[in-house]
């Protein structure tokens, strides 16, 4: 995405961040999950963006029960400690104490931004192991509650959340926290984890990503995630989306529609075909 849709003269990361500042107003920061933020870089974050910027900003893997490795925690935290690690060297079974010191660094380094009103949902995406039921349930009020007061999003990648036994009382547990439901898009495949094209609105804010359609890719072993969402979105394909987004809009005060299909320049061209769609000014689709 860097080369194929940033002018040549973009080059430094506060160069990008304030270009694309200029074309959106709204983004998610995906790098968050792959490490700890801090309070430095999201200073920089509200200093190179305009007022009424938003950021989401996916939660770091071990707060949605994803494997990390020690390296990916900050140093004070590993000296603290030892880890039994998996055959991956990934931390087996972090205990309490350990995720709820990780929940409060992550948590603290992002008060730039909510001084600034300019965090939007903190996106809490779970893997595909991670199932329906009741103790997975009480994860997730746990979680909502440590974040607390920020606003999250809850993105599932198992469908059994979405079970016809189980639909209303997910719903139900997502509305009781404040917590908006994530709608995907994503392939057609056969599956527990892929989720169908599900909107719902539980929260003041209603959340929707698109992860591009690519089964090909979807369940391979990738060097990148740009390959495994390597998906140009078709007009027809925008325009499926475009009614209950529509209906998302008239039941939520807020609605953020957020492209992940991070390949060359698909998402930010996807974006604006989406804005030309629902006729939506970027501010249409913030607070």
């Amino acid at each position: 995405m860097v080369r194929a849709w940033y002018p040549p003269d973009v080059r430094s990361a506060a160069d990008r961040l304030r270009y694309y500042a200029s074309n959106f107003d709204t983004v998610e920061v995906d790098s968050t999950f792959y490490g700890l933020p801090t309070p430095g870089t999201a200073e920089l974050w509200v200093e190179r963006t305009p007022p009424d910027f938003v950021f989401h900003i996916k939660a770091f893997a071990m707060l949605t029960r994803h494997g990390v490795r020690p390296e990916q925690l900050p140093a004070p935290i590993r000296a603290a400690r030892t880890f039994e690690l998996d055959q991956h060297r990934r931390i087996l079974h972090p205990s309490p104490t350990l995720r709820q010191e990780v929940f409060r660094v992550f948590s603290e380094a992002l008060e730039p931004l909510r001084r600034e009103s300019k965090l939007g949902v903190i996106l809490l995406q779970f893997p595909p192991y991670f199932v329906a039921n009741a103790a997975n349930r009480e994860y997730i009020r746990e979680a909502v509650g440590l974040l607390a007061p920020d606003r999250v999003a809850v993105e599932f990648r198992h469908a059994s959340w979405l079970d016809p036994r189980e639909l209303e009382m997910t719903l139900s547990l997502l509305g009781s926290l404040g917590a908006a439901y994530t709608s995907v898009d994503e392939p057609h495949l056969p599956g527990p984890t892929v989720l169908p094209a599900l909107s719902a609105v539980t929260a003041q804010i209603a959340y929707v990503r698109f992860h591009g359609r690519n089964a090909a890719t979807w369940h391979a072993r990738v060097a990148t995630a740009a390959e495994r969402f390597n998906y140009l979105y078709a007009e027809a394909e925008l325009v499926e989306w475009v009614q209950p987004i529509q209906r998302l809009r008239e039941d939520a005060k807020t609605t953020y529609v957020m492209f992940n299909n991070c390949f060359a320049d698909y998402a930010p061209r996807n974006a604006r075909q989406m804005m030309s769609l629902l006729d939506a000014a970027p501010a249409d689709t913030t607070e």
